[in-house]
């Protein structure tokens, strides 16, 4: 199918917690690692329809920073499930031209992976037709504390005069530098917040949640995301009458 041209009814970028494996296993009376793994088929079917819609990026929190509290049989399976992924979808994901980045702290990830990472980051296809950031061993919290650290480094260094600072370098210092902000996010699930995902980043995004489990997720979810979006009026700070006399 070739991807629709991109339009100002849809998101340039959206950003999706991916929620309710464990929950969608355990109501099968199956082993929460076995939803983890459904679960990887609804990336593809995101990924495919970002692709078909013209949508220029997808962040998709993967595994947060609290989720290593989990127990550790758990956190195991994952490992080896994100292991496989890398090893098996990469490949697939550049000749689509999808470009993949990583976001969060990767000091607690097995070698291995941590060098699966840099190697799909280091492969950028030709043209980019999405781009593809995974959040693993993320919290929004943590994404401004390292933004933070960076800048009082570098004034400290007296390469930065922290007058200087707005909102703009902060930005460029965080997780998702050079994209857009999201404008839309998706939460699957149930649950209605946004669990330290991108907290400084989708401060105007528009939310959207549904009670499906993320394994469930199929075009008519996300068509539904969609639809929503696009009859959202966005005012960022102005009034309903500014909007309406500015171009899209």
């Amino acid at each position: 199918m070739t991807a629709a041209p991109p339009s100002p009814r849809l998101p340039r970028h959206l950003a999706v917690i991916m929620d309710g494996n464990g929950r969608w296993a355990e109501r099968r009376q199956r082993p929460r690692t076995l939803g983890h793994r459904a679960g990887a088929k609804a990336v593809q079917v995101c990924v495919d329809h970002c692709l078909d819609r013209g949508i220029e990026a997808l962040t998709l929190f993967a595994f947060s920073s609290e989720n290593w509290n989990r127990p550790q049989e758990e956190v195991g399976a994952l490992m080896k499930l994100f292991l496989r992924m890398l090893d098996s979808e990469v490949d697939e994901l550049h000749r689509r031209g999808v470009r993949v980045a990583f976001i969060g702290d990767r000091a607690g990830f097995p070698e291995a992976i941590r060098l699966r990472m840099a190697q799909a980051e280091a492969a950028v296809p030709a043209p980019v037709r999405l781009v593809l950031t995974i959040a693993a061993g993320y919290g929004g919290r943590w994404d401004i504390t390292e933004a933070c650290r960076a800048l009082a480094t570098e004034a400290a260094a007296g390469r930065l005069d922290p007058a200087a600072i707005d909102e703009a370098l902060v930005g460029r210092h965080l997780g998702l530098a050079g994209l857009p902000a999201p404008d839309l996010f998706i939460r699957t699930g149930g649950d209605l917040r946004i669990s330290n995902f991108l907290l400084w980043q989708l401060a105007y995004t528009e939310l959207w949640f549904t009670e499906t489990l993320w394994p469930d997720l199929d075009r008519s979810v996300l068509d539904a995301a969609l639809a929503a979006f696009a009859d959202r009026e966005r005012r960022f700070g102005l009034t309903s009458a500014q909007v309406a006399g500015s171009p899209e």
